[in-house]
């Protein structure tokens, strides 16, 4: 009972300590709300209001009907312009896309001769350039099928190839990077929350009082455990429901108190990984350093900004020890697809055998570094 009480007024203590910290608290209230919010609609590989233009030398009613196929949001409204006029406006970056619409195209179509359209495409913006290509070749194509067809039902012979989203029918970009924000902020300033404390400590010589009192390592890690861990829980919540579900109105499909517990039980590796870092690092400097190197490689094998299938077999079985991995499959399968316990255990199981077995190596470590203090 006496260690339950000192692990509650240790973790206090932390509480206070971190509210003290104004930089830490502005940085952690930036991460789980402008950050989450900049990076959802900052980055998409949508086409969005892309400038286009046409070079209209047919003047036919196909032509016509060709250039209003494209408009907003994908495109702005389409401009004509001349065909001397192409090479300035794409060197002054006016246009992203400019469609040529030769003479007699439309005679040529209805004739069974050969007919081209060009598409100059300002490949600057190459993601943009690529999918907007795609775009305008689908759309025109399917334009000139219908009017030359004069219906808009394809001929019943020609195969007809239907495709359906799951979960995000729109493909709605911001939907897939706002989660991926949540589990990459959880990872980052749970580490950082916990590996700063126990540097802070050392260095304003406060690790030297708590060595003196009477109180265990296991009461001083674990205190830190309960009191970060809450910090960030209670910022996941909040920027769950307030910036994810409300501002950027990303459907919740599954349970949010499922997908909570999974945090909880994917914090206990994320604290851990602090202590460790916090121990075998001296300075606020190494441990910066270390942050930078660790962080990077677990959010770039989890599988939230790539596919695990895209990496190399061999690669694939050793992100099976990385509890990332494992907590960012039961995100996705909770917030996108709805599954319940019933789907997600395993997962749920790994991260919790691994950061149990983590924790316990880092305990082991927080140990000898003060017993080797003393």
């Amino acid at each position: 009972m006496r260690s339950v009480v000192n692990i509650f007024w240790l973790g206090t203590k932390e509480l206070r300590s971190l509210r003290s910290d104004s930089v830490l608290v502005l940085f952690m209230i930036y991460a789980f709300t402008f950050s989450i919010y900049t990076q959802a609609k900052g980055t998409s590989s949508e086409v969005h209001n892309a400038s286009i233009a046409f070079v209209d030398e047919d003047h036919s009613a196909l032509s016509r009907r060709l250039i209003g196929a494209l408009y907003p949001p994908r495109f702005k409204t389409p401009v004509l312009i001349q065909a001397n006029e192409v090479a300035d406006a794409m060197d002054d970056g006016r246009f992203m896309f400019v469609v040529v619409i030769p003479p007699r195209y439309e005679a040529n179509l209805r004739a069974g001769r050969r007919a081209e359209l060009q598409v100059n495409i300002d490949a600057t913006a190459m993601l943009q350039a690529s999918i907007g290509a795609s775009y305008i070749r689908n759309i025109l194509t399917a334009e000139i099928s219908r009017y030359l067809s004069r219906s808009d039902t394809d001929s019943a012979l020609s195969p007809k190839i239907v495709v359906r989203k799951a979960f995000n029918p729109n493909g709605d970009t911001s939907w897939f990077t706002s989660i991926v924000a949540i589990i990459n902020q959880v990872t980052m300033l749970t580490t950082i929350l916990t590996g700063a404390a126990l540097i802070r400590e050392r260095e304003h010589g406060t690790m030297e009082h708590l060595m003196v009192m009477p109180l265990t390592a296991v009461e001083i890690a674990l205190a830190k455990v309960w009191a970060n861990g809450l910090i960030i829980l209670v910022a996941v919540t909040l920027s769950l429901f307030l910036v994810v579900r409300t501002l950027l109105a990303v459907p919740i499909a599954g349970s949010p108190t499922l997908f909570l517990f999974g945090v909880v039980l994917y914090l206990f590796f994320a604290t851990a990984l602090g202590i460790f870092l916090g121990t075998i690092t001296r300075t606020m400097a190494q441990f910066a350093l270390l942050i930078i190197l660790l962080l990077m490689v677990l959010q770039l094998l989890s599988g939230g900004s790539t596919p695990v299938e895209s990496q190399p077999v061999w690669l694939q079985r050793m992100t099976l020890f990385l509890p990332s991995r494992h907590f960012v499959s039961f995100s996705q399968a909770i917030i996108y697809r709805g599954a319940g316990l019933g789907v997600v255990w395993r997962q749920f199981f790994a991260v919790a055998a691994i950061g149990l077995a983590f924790f316990l190596f880092s305990l082991s470590r927080f140990r000898k570094s003060i017993a080797a203090s003393r």
